[in-house]
């Protein structure tokens, strides 16, 4: 049901949090929102650089700008566009060199997306992600700060990045909205047009669990 009661507890979040290390967001699309509101999500109160090395576009300033509750959270990011894989890898292997102490995250979309084209041979192509991959696990480590990747596709190139991760969210959408899947996370609400959007666990969380009384039991006491 849709609640906008003041005296009821609003769901926590409906996004799951980021933590330091390598998370790989498999969406719904490409170029789903899934991945802005994760980003504005897990800039909220926090200062420093973030860098996001952008593939197939995903970089949407008014997606963005839609998902951050101001433009002064999205402050620090920098974004750099990649259009082939060998421009991709070069600006990954720049970051350890860019980056520094606080840096609050780093978003690399479509990880695998220009490592699919026909321009590089496959097993370069190959050789490429997996370098690339190894630099960003070294830098969650380096700088114990979240590294966001998302994958779609179920081919080869997308196991490469999903086999990085430290944690795999997973996204869906529905006619609610989208839904996200993460280890330890609930998702115990929609937020649309004001109002939250409540599930069940939000309320088995609130209230508690029913326990069902045994019908003969129940008929009995009626009689």
């Amino acid at each position: 049901m849709f609640d906008q009661t003041p005296n009821r507890p609003e769901p926590a979040s409906d996004l799951p949090t980021l933590e330091p290390g390598v998370t790989v967001l498999r969406p719904p699309a490409p170029r789903s929102t899934a991945l802005h509101r994760l980003v504005a999500d897990a800039l909220l109160g926090e200062s420093g650089p973030v860098y996001w090395v952008d593939a197939r576009n995903a970089a949407n300033t008014h997606a963005l700008y839609d998902a951050a509750p101001s433009r002064r959270s999205l402050a620090g990011l920098m974004v750099a566009r990649a259009f082939t894989a060998y421009q991709h890898h070069e600006l990954v292997r720049g970051l350890p060199r860019n980056a520094r102490p606080g840096t609050r995250l780093v978003v690399v979309p479509n990880a695998a997306a220009l490592y699919r084209d026909g321009d590089v041979p496959g097993a370069e192509a190959a050789r490429l992600l997996d370098a690339s991959l190894s630099v960003l696990t070294e830098l969650a480590d380096a700088l114990d700060c979240p590294v966001l990747l998302t994958a779609t596709g179920d081919d080869e190139r997308a196991e490469r990045v999903v086999d990085a991760a430290d944690v795999v969210v997973d996204c869906e959408r529905t006619r609610l909205g989208l839904t996200f899947d993460a280890p330890g996370f609930t998702h115990s609400g929609y937020y649309r047009d004001g109002y939250w959007q409540t599930t069940v666990p939000y309320w088995v969380d609130l209230l508690g669990r029913v326990v069902l009384r045994d019908p003969e039991v129940a008929t009995e006491v009626h009689a």
